[in-house]
């Protein structure tokens, strides 16, 4: 069995399914969607991130770097020094995080046994009872992890009485979303594009088993909240839009379909990571109100759709 990598345990969520919830974020996708919020959970390997503006430029990390993968530089316009990485030495190994007196660099992507990381889910148990709320698994990709890993922990957090939901893009063999079935409450399920030429470009995969993972979700009477997000240049079009919305209407049965317009807030991320990333257009409020509608017109209801969340 072996132990995926962690980047963060996000408590009291509330945009990841119903009530308050604890979401963990996996290390690892098989998608490189070019809009991606989260840089950090792309890739499979442990991570330096740097926090350029932190830097003091003291050299300290350069000294202790067992790779010499690190040199003190002046900043291209300026006088300030900063510690830049080579990252194609970077074994992510943490020495220079120790001796970082500004708390500039650190790892992201930490080993954890099921068993310690349910001790911590189950800490917030009562906000779950309270509220309706639970767990959620996701990423990167939790159904792209160690299916015995996934598994073992599904089983712990239900003998505990712990809902959980599943966040995931659905690239994945159905094998897996077989094995979990019956310990997810909801699955969050993720739909970029149905035209696959254009699911491909932006995202580096095709969507053929995305969507027929969808439908055999759905044959299994999952219960599934779709998930769209939202990008002009990619789906913000009545045309695309319309193809998703048709998709859904004839193969899928969703509790809830979110309607998620991009943002650009993780830019940074990717710069922290050394990832490359790429900008895309805002949707503006009445955009989304417009989107939300040809949904309505296809014969969703009102309490169906929905902009965020």
């Amino acid at each position: 069995m072996k132990k995926p990598l962690i980047i963060n345990i996000q408590k009291f969520s509330v945009h990841d399914g119903d009530g308050i919830r604890t979401t963990v974020f996996f290390k690892g996708c098989p998608l490189s969607c070019r809009w991606c919020h989260n840089a950090e959970s792309r890739s499979w390997n442990r991570e330096l991130m740097f926090f350029s503006e932190r830097c003091s430029g003291c050299g300290r990390c350069a000294a202790v770097c067992p790779e010499k993968g690190i040199a003190v530089k002046v900043q291209e316009g300026g006088m300030q020094k900063i510690a830049v990485t080579d990252r194609a030495l970077c074994t992510a190994c943490g020495s220079c995080t120790d001796f970082c007196i500004s708390n500039a660099r650190s790892i992201v992507g930490e080993e954890m046994e099921a068993e310690e990381l349910v001790r911590i889910l189950r800490q917030d148990r009562q906000f779950y009872e309270d509220s309706g709320g639970g767990v959620t698994l996701s990423g990167g990709e939790a159904m792209a992890q160690d299916m015995d890993y996934m598994e073992n922990l599904l089983v712990r957090l239900q003998s505990e009485g712990i809902p959980v939901n599943m966040d995931t893009c659905g690239e994945a063999p159905f094998e897996r979303f077989e094995r979990v079935l019956p310990y997810i409450h909801t699955f969050l399920y993720d739909i970029k594009a149905v035209t696959p030429e254009l699911h491909r470009e932006y995202t580096g995969v095709s969507n053929e088993r995305i969507l027929e993972n969808l439908k055999n979700l759905t044959l299994a009477g999952a219960r599934v909240h779709i998930r769209v997000p939202v990008i002009p240049e990619v789906n913000g079009d009545d045309e695309e839009m319309g193809k998703i919305i048709r998709f859904v209407k004839e193969y899928a049965k969703p509790v809830k379909i979110s309607l998620l317009p991009y943002h650009n807030t993780g830019k940074d991320k990717a710069v922290r990571v050394g990832a490359e990333s790429m900008e895309f257009s805002v949707p503006t409020g009445e955009r989304m109100e417009e989107l939300k509608a040809l949904w309505l017109q296809a014969g969703f209801r009102e309490g169906e759709v929905q902009n965020g969340g």
